[in-house]
């Protein structure tokens, strides 16, 4: 007898099975690439430039920074948190930038310093942990709430960008040879081997998140946190380590994006990054990580990093109204949230008619010995 564990029958939605899943659950599990195939399709359908070579290439690079942001970002929705600042540390990591490229004034010394690009780019990736590093400060030690930290720190970055920059974009971030410090659009503009660099970045970061949350001790402690963070410190998690690295990989990850947007347009806006962390919390949602922590895959958020470049371009591509695109972005949040609900309740369900089976068999082995 098919049943669940309330006692009600199961569709046939729920009794097929693929391998140990039911269909339902397989589809919910895949749902991210079948959402990018739908993309596809129907995009190719309506725009005969859609998947051409040179539209696929920017589209991918458009995703690259995204998929960037959102590597960092399934680390922290992993322990359970959320990271609201990424958008603003963005902005104020290419603002760093800027500013170092165009001259540090050293008024003791009565000259302006012009560091070359490595230092650069060092700096700015040490301003986005050091973001990150406050954020998880306050969630650990001062015992703030993940979203009014990261909100807070929203604001903050976002004000020191403008403060800095005085409200202006530093344009023309060539650099000079003369002073030492050019290259700095390679990170943005350049191609080695003929693939542009920014997709040879985000493919060296997504191997390293990888490498981090499946083959290290680290990557065991993400989950355990994120499952149930009191069981996992009484098992000898250092949680409050754990979370403060996960928010610093994340600023790290938000400033890498900053450098590479920045880099691409050859100017450094304070404005850069506005709603951006609403990206990447999209695409690892739609990758199937779970907001209340404890669940995600790399290989899920880069497909739902795509799904999202995808669709943003895509609806530019067929001319739909920006105000739409900010409203379907919207609605695709709100529909892979009630997805990941519903698959949660077919594993839970799965889970107790597993139990419930369990138990009957043991009753009826008990009847069989008692007759016996």
């Amino acid at each position: 007898m098919n049943a669940t564990a309330a006692g009600k029958p199961q569709s046939r939605w729920t009794r097929a099975v693929i391998g140990d899943r039911s269909v339902g659950e397989f589809i919910l599990d895949q749902r991210a690439f079948i959402a990018l195939l739908i993309l596809i399709v129907v995009f190719a359908f309506l725009s005969d430039t859609f998947l051409s070579g040179s539209n696929l290439l920017t589209m991918t690079r458009h995703v690259a920074y995204n998929a960037i942001l959102a590597l960092g970002m399934l680390l922290v929705i992993l322990t359970g948190g959320i990271d609201l600042s990424v958008g603003s540390i963005v902005g104020l990591s290419g603002i760093v930038a800027g500013v170092m490229l165009d001259g540090v004034g050293l008024s003791l010394f009565d000259l302006n310093a012009y560091p070359s690009v490595l230092v650069v780019v060092l700096v700015a990736l040490l301003v986005g942990t050091a973001v990150g590093w406050i954020n998880g400060t306050l969630v650990t030690r001062l015992g703030v709430a993940p979203f009014i930290a990261t909100l807070g720190s929203l604001y903050m970055a976002r004000g020191a960008a403008l403060l800095i920059s005085n409200g202006s974009t530093f344009p023309k971030l060539q650099g000079d040879p003369a002073l030492g410090n050019t290259g700095f659009w390679f990170i943005g503009t350049g191609r080695p081997l003929g693939i542009p660099t920014q997709i040879w970045i985000t493919v060296l970061v997504a191997i390293a998140v990888w490498f981090l949350v499946a083959k290290t001790p680290f990557g065991r402690w993400l989950y355990a946190t994120g499952g149930n963070p009191r069981a996992a410190e009484l098992s000898g998690v250092p949680v409050k380590k754990v979370t403060t690295t996960v928010y610093m990989i994340s600023g790290a990850c938000a400033a890498m994006a900053g450098l590479i947007i920045a880099s691409e347009l050859t100017s450094a806006a304070p404005q850069a990054g506005n709603a951006f962390e609403l990206n990447a919390i999209a695409a690892v949602v739609i990758g199937g990580a779970s907001l209340a922590g404890g669940r995600g895959s790399v290989k899920g958020t880069l497909i739902g990093a795509f799904v999202i470049g995808f669709l943003s371009d895509g609806l530019v591509l067929v001319g739909v109204s920006s105000f739409w695109q900010v409203f379907i972005k919207g609605a695709v949040i709100v529909l892979a949230v009630m997805l990941d609900q519903v698959q949660q309740r077919l594993q839970v369900s799965r889970a107790a008619a597993a139990a419930a089976a369990s138990v009957r068999k043991e009753k009826e082995a008990a009847g069989l010995s008692a007759s016996a």
